[in-house]
């Protein structure tokens, strides 16, 4: 009897109910983050003057330029301090309330947090102001969705590596620092990590309008900033999941490293000769959407997805913990330190951000292997060869062992 061929479900446009729950997660969600993160660069001058009208009216004394400057860092870094706190608490968070009860907190949180922060002009409080960044930066703990058609294929690779670890428990943050095997993956994530939130972004999105303030360039050149890096990220998140799976992640980061640090060069050459050129505000501006360009395409889009690839199940949600809590906290770093580094080095600011890109690019030109079209005990393997050397022949054997049992299996 000849066997029945199998019937194809024909693809379907998702049902409305699904359509409308996938828009209020991102509307609800990473689109609240996106503008929390941004909008605090537009209205830097406003913020200013609040602060120096609020501090001269409460303590009838004028504000010092530097406690000023302090002050403006931390209503834009408390946002990072937030979001490390959510990032802790949100996975407790929809274990107890569950998902759905998970994102309502969420937003009674951004709701609250959107009060504080509008009723502290009138109320001549700015405090409020960072306590709504903190809570809005509780609002930023939540997961992107798998399509259908990769879930098969990830399952069928989480159950062959779950036959392989033989039952492996998993394993705590702490453990992971003194763990030999993952070494150079945790390496890694710290370097990568760090490398995301230190690029010169994070300031960006934050200091746009008072690099140029600094720099003595009046704003009023530069009028679509914001608009722009806008319109950039909507552009690398339309073509990052195209470009990844078929350039391949090491090539991706590699160039996004190498074309922040090309830009850096250019932003601070324009920046040196805004005064002398009419055009130059504008190869400022181009360069800044370069950059964002440049960001998304590279590490914006893949560092978190390197982190899951890089560690198997039994240490990868330890590795994430890691990972997520030196983002953050180098979140806040630049955004505490950036305004010092801008009023110290004016237009040459982005010479460190410069630096740092291209010491992350020879980082992952030597390290980091490419984990396109690999599964995790593939991925496993070639960072055994870094952890390990030439001194472990027995694990090596080991791990071909169970990668020959598993491919069986």
């Amino acid at each position: 009897m000849e066997s029945q061929p199998l019937l194809s479900t024909p693809s379907k446009f998702p049902s409305w109910t699904l359509l409308l729950a996938v828009c209020s997660v991102g509307i609800g969600g990473t689109f609240q983050y996106g503008y929390n993160v941004s909008i605090i660069n537009a209205p830097t001058q406003h913020i200013h003057k609040f602060l120096n009208e609020t501090w001269a009216s409460r303590y009838h004394v004028e504000l010092d330029p530097d406690l000023l400057t302090f002050l403006w860092s931390v209503i834009a870094s408390v946002f990072s301090l937030g979001g490390l706190c959510g990032a802790l608490i949100g996975g407790s968070m929809a274990i107890q309330l569950g998902r759905k009860g998970a994102l309502l907190m969420n937003n009674v949180i951004a709701i609250l947090a959107a009060i504080l922060m509008g009723v502290s002009f009138p109320a001549g409080l700015f405090e409020l102001l960072i306590v709504g960044r903190f809570l809005i930066g509780i609002n930023s703990a939540l997961r992107r969705f798998h399509g259908s058609s990769r879930f098969q294929r990830e399952m069928e690779d989480i159950q062959r590596e779950c036959f392989a670890l033989d039952g492996e428990k998993p394993k705590k943050p702490w453990q992971l620092f003194t763990d030999r095997a993952v070494r150079w993956q945790l390496v890694t994530v710290i370097v990568m990590t760090m490398g995301q939130q230190l690029s010169g972004i994070n300031a960006i999105y934050f200091y746009a309008t008072y690099i140029f303030k600094q720099a003595g360039i009046s704003t009023e050149k530069i009028p679509y900033v914001t608009l722009g890096t806008g319109a950039c990220e909507c552009l690398t998140a339309l073509t990052c999941g195209f470009l990844i799976d078929r350039v391949g992640r090491r090539y991706l980061l590699l160039g996004g490293y190498l074309l922040m640090t090309l830009w850096s060069i250019v932003l601070t050459f324009s920046l040196t000769y805004q005064e002398l050129y009419s055009w130059a505000p504008y190869v400022s501006m181009a360069s800044i959407f370069a950059f964002i360009l440049s960001f998304g395409l590279g590490p914006g889009g893949i560092t978190n997805t390197l982190t899951a690839e890089i560690f198997v199940q039994s240490s990868r949600p330890a590795a994430c913990t890691i990972g997520g809590t030196v983002s953050w906290i180098s979140f806040f770093t630049v955004g505490m330190l950036f305004p010092f580094i801008v009023k110290g080095l004016k237009q040459y600011c982005f010479v460190v951000f410069l630096l740092e890109c291209s010491l992350v690019a020879a980082f992952i030109f030597l390290v980091i292997p490419e984990t396109k079209n690999k599964s995790f005990l593939e991925i496993k393997k070639e960072f055994h060869k870094l952890n390990f050397g030439g001194k472990s022949k027995e694990k090596e054997t080991e791990l071909n062992e169970r990668s020959q049992l598993h491919d069986e299996y």
